[in-house]
């Protein structure tokens, strides 16, 4: 993968990230918890309906929905990191902030050291912050017992996202 550094404002999500993305949320056609106290989600991972207003259990999409759900989140996401990523990145680092973003949220992000360390040109180290993202709730994800462990597989290939070694 290409180590170019590109402006922020000139990136957006590759059409890999875009599809990875896909996959690592999943696709159902009705409101579920993914974990328990989770936000109920839909589609690819939308935590909101085509208002814009919290799901509810029960509450169903269809697939066209869901993707244009999905463009709409990845593009707030964007949107977001735009606002608080000055650095110049990466396509691969570029995608695995939104991905992240995606996950946790786009204030998180733009809270953390791992923004911090892009910002201040320090990418190595910005990327092996995925590492530090293993938890739920307050739960180690590392820890089978603690049903979560899909989340350390994501942060996994989040992180060779961002090295440019991986998905």
């Amino acid at each position: 993968m290409s180590k170019l550094r590109i402006a922020i404002g000139a990136l957006t999500l590759s059409a890999a990230a875009l599809v990875g993305l896909a996959q690592r949320e999943g696709y159902t056609d009705r409101a579920v918890q993914p974990l328990p106290g989770d936000k109920w989600t839909n589609g690819f991972g939308s935590t909101t309906n085509d208002a814009g207003q919290a799901l509810k259990p029960g509450e169903t999409v269809t697939p066209p929905q869901a993707l244009a759900r999905k463009l709409r989140d990845v593009r707030r996401f964007e949107g977001a990191l735009k606002g608080c990523v000055t650095a110049e990145l990466t396509q691969g680092e570029y995608d695995s902030l939104v991905s992240l973003a995606y996950n946790v949220g786009a204030d998180a992000v733009c809270k953390s050291t791992m923004v911090r360390l892009h910002n201040a040109g320090q990418h190595a180290e910005a990327c092996a912050q995925f590492d530090r993202w293993n938890y739920f709730q307050g739960r180690d994800c590392r820890d089978p017992a603690n049903r979560c462990t899909g989340l350390v597989k994501r942060r996994a290939d989040e992180r060779a996202q961002c090295e440019g070694t991986g998905p």
